[in-house]
């Protein structure tokens, strides 16, 4: 568990600002008819155009610049000739590698109109993420993020998937600690001023049980539910965490 000086925190800042900045495009490209591996195309000219590197595929043999995971998938959707269709939610991970710093984030976005209850699925999925990212405050412990995303998320009616979680980031993409989206409060390592984390709880509408697709990526629920995905990289402060992308 690395704690950042401030000249990783700038380079850290800029790769996550760009990763915010291709999420934004992105999610202005989603319409019926639009497909996953376009979406792709166009994140990996966005990147080229950067100099960056995709480290999705470059770490992990991923194979896209981005995860387009799509209703209920619930990440790692591989992207390709799926269409969207009005009614669908898509989420959508970036991330990049800029000079030497790595950016990460997901948001999640409907296809046209949806309805009230996968409309609560995204509020709610964006919410979890908010509060975990005020719970990484300097003195807590990483169960404290996890609990606190958990507890909002559960309230709301929806479970968090497990065995998955957020983690350290920096020159690499994976880096100490693991944050997963579920647990106790007051357990796991300690949070360290300067720590950078990625906060990112993955609600499903149904079980929290999931399975891997015949192509060794996609995850999805196994009982059919729609699952939706926030994501931020934050740095940890006393004050609670930072965005990268906006601070």
């Amino acid at each position: 568990m690395v704690v950042k000086k401030p000249a990783d925190i700038a380079g850290l800042r800029r790769a996550n600002r760009e990763t915010a900045t291709l999420l934004r495009e992105l999610a202005l490209l989603v319409r019926p008819g639009v497909t996953t591996g376009e979406l792709d195309t166009h994140a990996a000219a966005f990147l080229a155009r950067l100099g960056a590197e995709p480290i999705f595929h470059t770490e992990t043999g991923f194979p896209g610049c981005i995860n387009t995971s799509v209703n209920d998938v619930v990440l790692h959707g591989v992207p390709g000739d799926q269409a969207l269709r009005a009614g669908d939610i898509i989420s959508i991970d970036a991330g990049m590698r800029l000079d030497g710093y790595c950016g990460d984030a997901n948001v999640t976005v409907p296809v046209g109109a949806i309805g009230a209850r996968r409309r609560r699925l995204i509020a709610a999925a964006r919410g979890a993420m908010t509060a975990g990212i005020a719970a990484a405050v300097t003195g807590k412990r990483v169960g404290d993020i996890s609990h606190a995303m958990q507890r909002y998320g559960e309230r709301r009616g929806f479970n968090l998937v497990r065995g998955f979680h957020g983690h350290g980031l920096g020159h690499r993409m994976h880096e100490e600690p693991p944050v997963p989206f579920v647990g106790r409060p007051g357990t796991g390592p300690l949070l360290q001023e300067g720590l950078v984390i990625t906060i990112e709880p993955i609600l499903v509408e149904g079980s929290p049980r999931v399975a891997t697709d015949a192509d060794g990526w996609s995850v999805r629920t196994v009982d059919g539910g729609w699952a939706a995905q926030f994501e931020q990289t934050i740095v940890v402060t006393r004050a609670g965490g930072m965005i990268l992308s906006e601070g």
